[in-house]
């Protein structure tokens, strides 16, 4: 059984942008590559091949690995629930004092700096299923957090 990846609209639009860029572009722009190293000759001293075949390496795991994930993908719709945080909510929290905005997605599309957390992370997984006023505790790599959920979207 293939692993079900959790992925919502936005996140699964912007894999398929980055599939079809490795595939029309990236893609041919690597075969020209490797055919012009290949046309200088001796290919065990031609650095230039070997980084280009690398690099092909690269971007046909990643073809690969984003067809899976789009094949496999269950897209999570916010479905309006603002009672309780799921997956596609985004919570406002009161940590350690300060306010922070958290969209909770799947493990593929986390990205903290973005403030999109893991369903699958500490916080992720402590804060799913909580309603609004609700405090609770994360023992993080830091120590132990104290969190307030304020509202939810």
């Amino acid at each position: 059984m293939s692993k079900k990846y959790l992925l919502t609209p936005e996140g699964l639009q912007k894999l398929q942008d980055e599939l079809k860029v490795l595939v029309n572009d990236k893609r041919k722009e690597v075969i020209e590559r490797i055919r012009e190293a290949a046309a200088h000759g001796d290919l065990s001293e031609n650095a230039d091949y070997a980084q280009a075949r690398e690099e092909q390496s690269f971007i046909e795991g990643r073809i690969q690995e984003i067809e899976d994930i789009i094949k496999n993908a269950e897209i999570i719709t916010n479905t309006g629930h603002r009672n309780t945080v799921t997956i596609g909510s985004t919570a406002l929290l009161k940590v350690s004092g300060q306010e922070r905005k958290y969209t909770i997605v799947g493990s593929n599309e986390a990205n903290p700096k973005e403030g999109k957390i893991s369903n699958e992370s500490l916080v992720g997984k402590a804060v799913l299923g909580k309603k609004a006023g609700d405090k609770f505790k994360v023992s993080t790599p830091a120590g132990e957090m104290d969190y307030e959920i304020i509202s939810i979207e």
